[in-house]
């Protein structure tokens, strides 16, 4: 049955790290192990393919989602080959239809019966793969489904029940032809998978990944066309974590709270600044007695920019100050012997009044 021991990590590791050959060394012992559910799908708009992951397994990024620019993608999971991606994307490649590639795959295996497996081509034609030896334990909660659909393939084992397949699916559909990058809507779909309970082992190590490549020039730096590639090894809510890091590398608006810092702490960097000569050199010393004082504005992140570079720092977020900067303020200040002056002229601004 599909329930095999966990390999041990350090083992894992060096499977789902190495190159995928055409024979594992026999020294690698057994193959890597990802019951799972994933999608792959691609959109037609502009040529991007990719895939989806999670599981309750440690760096299922390594081993289950391949991808080819202008080709197609492949999740193959469960009793996981590592072969069948390369092997699946070259016959696509070729112009093999995805149906007639997953049978040629399929037959070259002797160990089909562990295996399960997704795979599309650009037109959005799919095929799935799932062995006998997967099935067969639905009456201890351990279930296994597909569903393919317009541009998409899900595929899951371990499941808490079929449901899960299908809510990833139907989320899927939702969002096609909504305009949004592939990898925004895959990682949708696999949230609304999770949140029904998605891989049904509870307590085991989780991750989640998603890796998309587009064909079209100037959309990668990557020389093969990769755009999102994110790993989440290891993370007790690994896709939420999937979902936080590509807000924040997309900067999609809401991935970090926006405001205007204004308060007494702002005050005290005005007057540090300008006892430095870096803040409105030649002026009088900043009042409290003035509410624009409270205001961390331009001015004042020109200041901090100033007296950063003079330190020999560089940094490509405006305005920086942390507690490196506020150390070395106060450094500045001792070694011009003007540190005492400014702690007493801030005195009463940093008492508690609670």
């Amino acid at each position: 049955m599909k329930r095999h021991s966990s390999l041990p990590f350090a083992i894992l590791t060096l499977l789902i790290a190495a190159p995928a050959i055409a024979q594992e060394p026999v020294a690698w012992g057994w193959e890597p192990v990802f019951h799972t559910f994933s999608i792959v799908a691609i959109d037609p708009s502009t040529g991007e393919s990719g895939v989806a992951v999670t599981t309750r397994n440690p760096c299922v990024g390594n081993a289950v989602p391949w991808v080819r620019a202008g080709v197609g993608a492949v999740a193959t999971q469960g009793g996981t080959r590592l072969e069948y991606g390369n092997d699946l994307l070259d016959l696509l490649e070729q112009g093999v239809a995805p149906r007639e590639a997953m049978d040629q795959v399929v037959a070259a295996d002797e160990g089909r019966s562990r295996r399960q497996v997704g795979v599309i081509d650009l037109d959005g034609r799919t095929a799935q793969w799932t062995g006998s030896d997967q099935y067969g334990a639905e009456d201890q909660g351990d279930w296994v489904a597909e569903r393919a659909g317009l541009n998409y393939a899900v595929q899951g084992n371990s499941l808490v029940g079929t449901a899960v397949v299908d809510s990833v699916a139907v989320a899927f559909e939702r969002s096609e032809g909504s305009g949004r990058h592939l990898a925004d809507r895959l990682i949708e779909a696999l949230h609304a998978g999770q949140v029904l309970g998605g891989d049904g082992r509870h307590g085991e190590t989780q991750s989640a990944a998603v890796l998309v490549a587009d064909p079209r020039p100037g959309m990668s730096r990557h020389p093969q066309g990769i755009t999102a590639d994110i790993n989440v090894c290891e993370h007790p809510e690994p896709v939420v974590e999937m979902r936080r890091i590509y807000d924040v590398a997309s900067e999609t608006l809401g991935f970090r709270r926006l405001e205007r810092f204004v308060g007494r702490d702002v005050f005290q960097l005005k007057v540090m600044l300008h006892a430095l000569g870096v803040y409105r050199p030649g002026s009088p010393a900043p009042s409290i007695d003035t509410p624009e004082v409270l205001v961390y504005d331009q001015e004042t992140m020109e200041a901090v920019d100033r007296f950063r570079s003079e330190q020999g720092w560089r940094t490509t977020v405006p305005g920086y100050v942390d507690h490196t900067t506020i150390d070395r303020l106060w450094e500045r200040l001792d070694e011009i012997d003007r540190a005492a002056e400014v702690r007493d002229r801030i005195r009463s601004i940093v008492r508690v009044r609670r």
